[in-house]
């Protein structure tokens, strides 16, 4: 196998078309020497939050239900990831993942594979405090919840939905029901959120959370997203240190996403408190990514960004006998990932925003 250097994040993506030339065994790695170990599972594109920075007050035209995968289609896709192709982990995403009643079929369909991957979900709450149990007892190992604010009325505003008390009572829940961490994902709308940012750090903290702040990604589906408008990672880091001890982590960050600092005077689970900041934009990662997507209609993404997918759905329907059906579903898998570029390209001067916006794909 050749493994090519691993440049700067400007590779545009990948058109989508598996390479003929991947490895036919092994994990899933690509050209550049990186391997794939993180699955996200997007179950359905729905969602019942209407965030303004992801999709419009009408919401959009979903998927129709013969277009999603079965629950016999996902379970057969993620045996293959798991069984296969050294994937470690999976996390189930969506839309809002809660909408797909059969999640704890799902997640109980691979949480007993002798291969044990650990299995995550991120949601937004809605809805989780009736089922975590459930979902706990199926094998959900952690959850991270969507919260981008503590203010009700501006929860009412970013999310066009007053449902703040019941994101809160996910969150109890899931720290009462015995997970790992319980994270919050954050993404500040606009800098007038800057001010808001330090409540909603002190309630995490308080409260036993760990926070993730993610700079807001140009995956919209009004595609409107503007850098000018966008709040970086330095300016989250300016307002947080202004009002919480925070110290470098020495932990190594890995292929996580988050680069995450320590708050001294502060703990999570008799472990120092760490709060977390997502810089896609600003500070790529894309060096270090081990992950790949699946969407609710079968399209393998090799990236967030991609402009390509390669579709699993047809070969899934194709009537194959099932020892070739894995196989193919194999084969698709590596050349999809061959193909990953070298990093997602938003900071090229002729990148183009996917035509999927983030409720289809899957965080």
């Amino acid at each position: 196998m050749t493994v090519v250097a691993l440049g700067l994040p400007t590779t545009p993506s990948s058109d989508g078309v598996p390479a003929t030339d991947a490895p036919d065994t092994g994990p899933l790695r690509d050209k550049f020497g990186r391997v794939v170990t993180d699955l996200r599972v997007s179950v359905t594109d729905r969602c019942n939050l209407r965030c303004t920075y992801c999709m419009p007050a009408e919401g959009l035209q979903w998927l129709p239900t013969d277009e999603v995968l079965t629950t016999a289609e996902l379970t057969r896709v993620m045996t293959v990831a798991i069984r296969d192709l050294g994937i470690r982990s999976v996390r189930f995403t969506g839309g809002e993942p809660l909408l797909r009643r059969d999640l704890e079929d799902l997640i109980g369909a691979i949480s007993g594979r002798p291969e044990r991957p650990e299995i995550a979900m991120t949601t937004n709450g809605l809805g989780l405090a009736r089922r975590i149990d459930g979902l706990v007892a199926a094998g959900l190992h952690r959850v991270n919840i969507s919260l981008d604010t503590v203010d009700p009325a501006r929860f009412a505003e970013i999310t066009r939905r007053d449902r703040l008390d019941d994101v809160l009572d996910g969150l109890s829940a899931a720290r009462s029901a015995g997970l790992r961490t319980v994270k919050v994902n954050a993404v500040l709308a606009g800098h007038e959120d800057l001010a808001r940012l330090p409540d909603l750090t002190r309630f995490c903290l308080e409260h036993g959370y760990q926070l993730r702040i993610i700079e807001q990604m140009p995956l919209d589906a009004d595609h409107r997203w503007d850098r000018a408008s966008m709040v970086t990672a330095d300016e989250i880091l300016a307002v947080l240190r202004s009002h919480f001890p925070l110290r470098a982590d020495p932990r190594p960050r890995g292929s996580a996403p988050a680069a995450t600092w320590l708050v001294d005077g502060y703990q999570v689970d008799e472990a120092p408190a760490r709060i977390g900041v997502i810089a896609s934009v600003t500070r790529p990662f894309c060096g270090d990514c081990d992950r790949t997507r699946l969407t609710a209609d079968g399209a393998l993404r090799n990236c967030l960004f991609a402009q390509g997918e390669t579709d699993l759905r047809a070969v899934l329907r194709s009537g194959l006998p099932e020892v070739e059906l894995d196989a193919a579903i194999a084969q698709r898998w590596r050349g999809n990932t061959w193909i990953k570029a070298a990093g997602h390209g938003v900071n090229d001067p002729d990148f183009h925003q996917p035509t999927r916006p983030m409720s289809a794909i899957g965080g």
